[in-house]
C-alpha cells in the first residue's frame, strides 16, 4: 500500500516519526484519493444517466412509430427511465451531502470514504440492473420470433456484462478497503 510505502521510506532516510514529517504529503495523497473517487464517480453517474435516459428514448420512439408496438419494449424504456431519474436523484443527495464534509485531513478522507462507499453500491446496483433490462430485452426478441441465434447472442451480451460488472465492482471495493485502512490509520495516530 502507498501508505505503508511512504511510511517506511520515511522511516529509512529520517528517524523522525512518520506523523510530524509527512502531514503536507499524506494530506496532498488524499486529496489525490478523493479527487480520484470523485472523478470516477461522476463519470459513472452521468454515463449511465446519458446512456439510460437516451436508451430509454430511443426505445419508446422506435416502437412507437412501428406498426405493431411492443408492450415490452415500452416496458424495458419505462424501467430506463425509471433507472436513470433514481440515479440523478441520488447524484442530488450525494452532491449536497457533500458539504456535510470539513477541509481537514480526517474531513477529506472521510469524505473519499463516503464517495467511495457510494461507488461501490452504485456499481452493485447497477450490476443487478443488467438481470431486469435482460429479461425484458429477451421478452420482446422473443415475442417477434427472431432467430434462436438472436436470442443466445443476445444472452451472451448480458452475461458478458454482468460478468464485467463483477469485476468492476472489485476494483472499487478494493479501493474502498485501501481507503478505510488509511482511515483507520490516521484514527489511531490522531
Amino acid at each position: 500500500m502507498e501508505f505503508d510505502e511512504l511510511q517506511k521510506i520515511w522511516h529509512s532516510q529520517t528517524n523522525e516519526p512518520l506523523w510530524v514529517i509527512n502531514e503536507k504529503a499524506l494530506y496532498k495523497r488524499i486529496l489525490v484519493k478523493k479527487a480520484k473517487a470523485s472523478h470516477i464517480t461522476n463519470f459513472s453517474e452521468l454515463l449511465v444517466l446519458i446512456v439510460y435516459a437516451g436508451a430509454g428514448s430511443l426505445i419508446a420512439g422506435l416502437n412507437y412509430v412501428k406498426p405493431k408496438p411492443n408492450l415490452m419494449l415500452y416496458l424495458m424504456a419505462a424501467w430506463m427511465f425509471a433507472t436513470a431519474l433514481y440515479v440523478l436523484v441520488s447524484r442530488i443527495r450525494r452532491i449536497k451531502g457533500s458539504h456535510a464534509f470539513d477541509r481537514s485531513m480526517l474531513g477529506e478522507l472521510n469524505y473519499a470514504v463516503s464517495m467511495a462507499t457510494y461507488q461501490v453500491r452504485f456499481s452493485q446496483l447497477m450490476r443487478w440492473n443488467i438481470i431486469p433490462v435482460g429479461i425484458l430485452s429477451l421478452w420482446g426478441v422473443w415475442r417477434v420470433d427472431q432467430s434462436v441465434w438472436l436470442v443466445l447472442g443476445i444472452v451472451m451480451v448480458f452475461i458478458l456484462g454482468y460478468a464485467g460488472g463483477g469485476w468492476e465492482h472489485r476494483i472499487y471495493i478494493a479501493k474502498k478497503r485501501e481507503l478505510e485502512a488509511l482511515q483507520r490509520k490516521l484514527m489511531i495516530g490522531l
